[in-house]
């Protein structure tokens, strides 16, 4: 029978886990931080409960397990390895370790699971119950039932912060992305001299690949197809780079060897040997009806005429692999009406289908032969339209560039 001494006992112990709840409530609700939080959970279990050891591990997912906090207890916790000697463990009750330095430290596991998932396990040692002889596994249920609202809150507040980084990660990207977007070409030419249409898709919000259109005087015009080693950020900002120092190095030179060596040069400067660019660019007289051409080993553009189809590959090596070029071939073809003109990057060649073949150079022929009436843009179209029936269910792996011209 109960005495009125051990009621009113039993009746503060339940005050104090009742008071701790509300306490650790409100400050989960004033956005208390992670320190905060764990200070208020040690002093009730070390204070109001008189836990004398304890040591809490917590799951923090791909950086794997880690103890957020401690006390009583000295250098022996390092010796636990959670995923040996606690994850095989689902429910409260005492543990035995295989080295005694640590049966002596701990003697009961608490382990706090979301469904089927561990977040946290608490090792406590050192157990005093102040009301009763007994031990005191009564306050274990609770020590648990706190232990999961602390961890859920703290990985509440990770991925609150972590939502707050993606979305200002998210909003750089868009305006990384809107930005490049301004680097290529607002309008392209589509009359009777010209007919040219570009298609590009990065492979991630921003990408390393680029074409752009440039009238160098009345009579002569000038396009090119680059792409940059890597994707992403790093590609697109080295492609912005690059973009802006060909227009500027055009605006002295129309040399296309002399351009080519320049833009190395920079090239080097600005990737440092980290990133090199292949690249294809042509200039085209109106007039004389003459390309010439560099490639700086770029995926060779392909050149039909109503007889023929062939690849435009005489060139040099890429930009930035070394710190001087030393030896540039142009190439010079004699453009007859109707001769079409698909530039592109490997992104489009190189995309693979579930078998794992690249759609390849071939491919990408049969298209541009069996259709020999289309505008340019509609040839664009009808390329995106069959690899994208092509790859099936398997991703894009790079940056796609397109760019087409019809020579009337």
């Amino acid at each position: 029978m109960s005495t009125p001494v051990n009621k009113n006992l039993s009746k503060r112990i339940k005050d104090i886990k009742l008071n701790s709840l509300l306490e650790i409530t409100k400050a989960i609700n004033n956005n208390f931080s992670t320190e905060q939080l764990l200070e208020i959970f040690e002093d009730v279990l070390e204070n109001q409960l008189s836990i004398g050891k304890l040591v809490l591990f917590s799951n923090e997912n791909e950086k794997g397990w880690k103890c957020i906090l401690k006390y009583g207890v000295g250098s022996e916790y390092n010796e636990i390895n959670v995923e040996r000697d606690l994850l095989p463990i689902t429910e409260i009750g005492t543990i035995n370790f295989s080295k005694k330095q640590l049966n002596k430290a701990f003697e009961i596991v608490v382990p706090v699971y979301h469904k089927s998932q561990p977040l946290a396990y608490v090792l406590i040692g050192d157990l005093e119950d102040k009301v009763e002889v007994s031990p005191a596994i009564k306050h274990l249920p609770f020590v648990q039932t706190l232990t999961s609202i602390i961890v859920v809150a703290i990985e509440n507040k990770k991925l609150a912060k972590e939502n707050i980084r993606q979305a200002a990660l998210r909003r750089e990207l868009e305006l990384a992305s809107e930005m490049q977007s301004m680097l290529f070409p607002s309008t392209l030419p589509h009359d009777n001299k010209l007919d040219t249409a570009a298609f590009y898709l990065p492979h991630q919000q921003v990408g390393g690949d680029y074409y752009d259109f440039i009238w160098l005087n009345e009579n002569e015009c000038a396009f090119c197809v680059a792409d940059v080693s890597g994707k992403g950020v790093a590609a697109a900002l080295l492609m912005s780079n690059f973009q802006a120092n060909l227009r500027i190095l055009f605006n002295h030179t129309t040399s296309l060897t002399e351009l080519v060596k320049e833009l190395n040069t920079k090239v080097m400067a600005s990737a440092k040997g980290e990133k090199f660019i292949t690249l294809f660019i042509a200039k085209y007289n109106l007039v004389t009806h003459t390309l010439t051409y560099v490639n700086a080993a770029h995926n060779p553009p392909l050149i039909a005429t109503e007889n023929s189809i062939s690849s435009l590959k005489i060139g040099c090596t890429g930009l930035g692999m070394f710190d001087e070029i030393t030896k540039i071939k142009e190439g010079i073809v004699n453009i007859t009406p109707g001769t079409t003109i698909v530039c592109y990057t490997d992104g489009l060649v190189e995309l693979e289908n579930d078998n794992s073949e690249d759609f390849g150079m071939d491919s990408l022929k049969e298209i541009i032969k069996n259709n020999p009436k289309l505008d340019m843009k509609a040839l664009n179209k009808k390329i995106m339209e069959t690899i994208i029936t092509y790859k099936q269910s398997k991703p894009y792996i790079d940056d796609i560039a397109l760019f087409s011209v019809r020579i009337h």
